[in-house]
């Protein structure tokens, strides 16, 4: 009986520009907010596991944020909840968008950054305050490089 097959070092593989160059990602939960001058934006959580979380709500908006308006958003209103608390303003999937003005959210994390430094400097203070010369816990050397002649 005769063999009809060809041989494997006869055959080629399809080259890789046959393959499709598109990659899927999966989609994002939350749509990407276009800059707006002046504002930062945030999606504040409303509710979680299907309760409703005033406190946080309040607590961000004590912060400085505010919902920010469906009608200024038109590419969102598509996509807002049916049964929403904000019927005004965008909300997806119990997550609420909220605004704050630019100046006023510098202005916080500035203030937070002065917090987290001082409280670095509390610890190194604290530290350095149970150095004994005798065994330091840093030992702060300094080396140097000098470079010969090249004689013998």
């Amino acid at each position: 009986m005769a063999d009809t097959r060809q041989n494997r070092d006869m055959q080629t593989r399809a080259a890789s520009s046959d393959r499709p160059k598109h990659v899927w990602t999966p989609p994002q939960v939350l749509p990407d907010i276009q800059k707006r001058d002046g504002w930062d934006h945030r999606w504040v959580r409303t509710s979680l596991v299907g309760k409703a979380d005033n406190t946080n709500v309040s607590s961000r908006f004590r912060e400085g944020w505010e919902a920010a308006p469906k009608s200024e958003y038109p590419e969102l209103q598509v996509l807002t909840d049916r049964d929403t608390r904000f019927p005004d303003n965008v909300e997806i999937g119990g997550l609420l968008l909220c605004r704050a003005p630019t100046e006023v959210m510098k202005a916080r994390s500035d203030f937070y950054l002065q917090k987290a430094l001082d409280q670095t400097i509390a610890v190194d203070n604290n530290l350095m305050k149970e150095n004994d010369p005798r065994m330091p816990l840093f030992k702060e050397g300094r080396s140097t490089v000098s470079f010969g002649s090249g004689r013998k």
